[in-house]
């Protein structure tokens, strides 16, 4: 039977079998950061190398507010999927933060670098 509009089951559905889709995820959000922290690190190790100029240290705080911002997102989410059963949908308003971080730090590790 095929189950209602609503996403509820149908009477005689059997209830959905997630598999290993919340673990698939859980590990998706700590693959990104820790490739976050890497480029967190690097940004920081090149504001320290280089001679310390105020751009630089400025660009080299956001990429650590930045990173700590993702970092608390994520780890918020990974606990929401380690919970167990069925975990709440992302919102919209905390998967654009996530995004934002995630381009934001992109872009100010790319500037230092460059």
């Amino acid at each position: 039977m095929d189950a209602p509009a609503d996403g509820a089951p149908g009477p005689g559905a059997r209830p959905r079998d997630p598999g290993l889709q919340p673990e698939r995820t859980r590990l998706a959000w700590r693959r990104t950061t820790l490739s976050s922290t890497v480029a967190a690190v690097l940004a920081v190790r090149t504001v320290l190398h280089d001679a310390p100029t105020a751009t630089g240290t400025v660009a080299g705080v956001l990429c650590g507010a930045l990173w700590l911002a993702f970092l608390t997102l994520a780890h918020r989410r990974i606990r929401a999927l380690a919970a167990g059963g069925t975990p709440p949908a992302l919102t919209p308003r905390h998967a654009a933060a996530a995004v934002l971080c995630t381009v934001a730090l992109a872009v100010c590790a790319a500037a230092l670098v460059l």
